[in-house]
């Protein structure tokens, strides 16, 4: 065995990503993409897979920078252009080229996931491709540009509207606005199009307040698709007084009411017949949520109210790709570049769902318990391990000389990260935050640990701030 493929099998982690890379994000493949989804864009100089393999460095290699990447890129002899020029190609990046990306890169991905991999669901809802979105916008934009410099305030990318698919935990598709204040609504006609042409039906749509419209409930329902949405008190509700309310309690031991009625009014044309099941919080806002899975028996309404607490999994994605895959940390100042990163990370999202997967597998463990957050850090270490030992030409060289198939690449996974488990990846257990530790101030502003420890310090109560003056409302 040479000394190359030995550092990639102590490497497990680096040698399952590196190959699963080739895979989903190979030259053939992205330049197909870009082909079909460039616009007016064009490639002369910088191709589109090497900007894509140039961010994906900076996000996993190099601590988010992109200028470091651009830098080795030029030192390697691999990029010929200055690194003014590749920003500005991510600045200038169309989005519907970064949502195909996504799209495309997903669906490949589904096929690497181990045969029996699915999140436990209701089995009423089983018939159902269940999926949840959520709206995101694009957050700490530096002030780079001309414009923005002289501006104070948080200054907002492009606006995201992301589907997950709730039994695997990926994210299938995403459509994007370049305005950041843009409403969540604008996004959803595409969001839909982009799901239904990669997704079979029927499906069922899992969404906060937001979407429980009259206006786009309907889209939900198209080609037999069917919604769970939060209650929103615009629209209103009107309960069947022939259908006689029903009471029980969910698995938290809370009461609930499960009601029969429509949304809107008598003479609206748009008005839906629908089922509304309001969970009762005493101290806190009720949660209702309405369906027109009309049929209680068929689908009973623990499991509905079950499979509305797991459109929390979307919140928790972007969480994740925000915190852990550098999100916040937003290479270009440029909106079209935002959306261009936010893609690419939740690409790198889905890659690391099915490294976990796979690990989680072997482990005999349930994906959930394993950590994403210290699963990708291991990854990381190792994938930087490999490139400083090896060198990014003898690591391209490697890697690219195998050409996979979904199914012997499946294989290949199970079979190199089933053996890979680490205690620590185990998650920790979520805390209750402890109440407040009520303080005092130090005399004189300091002391010592030293002091403080046995009790040799002084102290006065801390004074209450001031609230400031309100201004009298200008005349004019």
């Amino acid at each position: 065995m040479s000394l190359d493929a030995e550092i990639c099998r102590r490497l497990p982690l680096a040698d399952a990503t590196l190959h699963l890379l080739d895979f989903l994000v190979g030259a053939d493949f992205l330049a197909d993409v870009f082909e079909r989804n460039r616009g007016r864009c064009y490639e002369r100089v910088i191709s589109f897979p090497d900007l894509v393999h140039l961010l994906s460095d900076a996000l996993l290699l190099n601590g988010q920078s992109a200028h470091r990447s651009i830098q080795q890129a030029r030192a390697d002899g691999t990029l010929t252009s200055s690194c003014k020029a590749v920003y500005d190609k991510i600045a200038r990046m169309p989005i519907n080229l970064s949502a195909a990306m996504l799209i495309e890169s997903s669906v490949r991905l589904r096929e690497l996931l181990p045969p029996s991999y699915a999140e436990p669901v209701p089995t009423s809802l089983a018939a159902f491709t269940l999926l949840a979105f959520d709206g995101k916008k694009i957050k700490d934009v530096a002030h780079r540009l001309k414009a923005t410099r002289s501006v104070r305030g948080q200054v907002l990318g492009g606006k995201i509207l992301v589907a997950e698919d709730i039994l695997t935990g990926l994210a299938v598709a995403m459509e994007a606005h370049l305005d950041g204040e843009a409403s969540d609504l604008v996004l959803l006609p595409g969001l839909l199009t982009r799901v239904r042409g990669v997704l079979d039906g029927p499906r069922l749509w899992v969404a906060d307040r937001l979407f429980c419209d009259l206006t786009h409930l309907p889209l939900l329902q198209a080609e037999g698709d069917r919604f769970v949405i939060r209650h929103q008190s615009k629209v209103k509700f009107h309960c069947d007084p022939e259908t006689p309310v029903r009471t029980g309690t969910n698995a938290r031991g809370q009461s609930f009411t499960e009601e029969w009625g429509w949304l809107g009014f008598p003479k609206d044309k748009r008005r839906l017949k629908v089922r509304r099941i309001t969970v009762h919080r005493p101290g806190e806002e009720d949660v209702a949520v309405v369906t027109d899975l009309l049929d209680s028996q068929l689908y009973p309404p623990s499991d509905i109210l079950d499979i509305y607490l797991r459109r929390w999994g979307i919140e928790r994605l972007f969480q994740k790709i925000t915190e852990v895959f550098h999100l916040q940390a937003l290479v270009s100042a440029r909106e079209k570049g935002t959306v261009f990163q936010a893609a690419l990370c939740l690409l790198l999202y889905n890659l690391t769902v099915v490294i976990r997967a796979h690990v989680a597998a072997g482990a005999r463990r349930e994906s959930e318990t394993v950590s994403m957050e210290k699963l990708f850090g291991d990854v990381c270490r190792q994938l930087t391990s490999v490139v400083e030992v090896l060198g990014p030409p003898v690591v391209v060289a490697y890697y690219a000389d195998v050409q996979w198939t979904a199914a012997g690449l499946r294989t290949y996974l199970a079979d190199v990260l089933g053996r890979t488990w680490r205690d620590w990846w185990i998650k920790s257990k979520p805390r209750k935050p402890s109440p407040p530790t009520p303080t005092k101030y130090l005399v004189g502003g300091h002391s010592s640990v030293y002091r403080i420890v046995r009790g040799q310090h002084r102290t006065v109560p801390e004074r209450k701030r001031k609230a400031k003056a309100t201004r009298r409302p200008s005349k004019q």
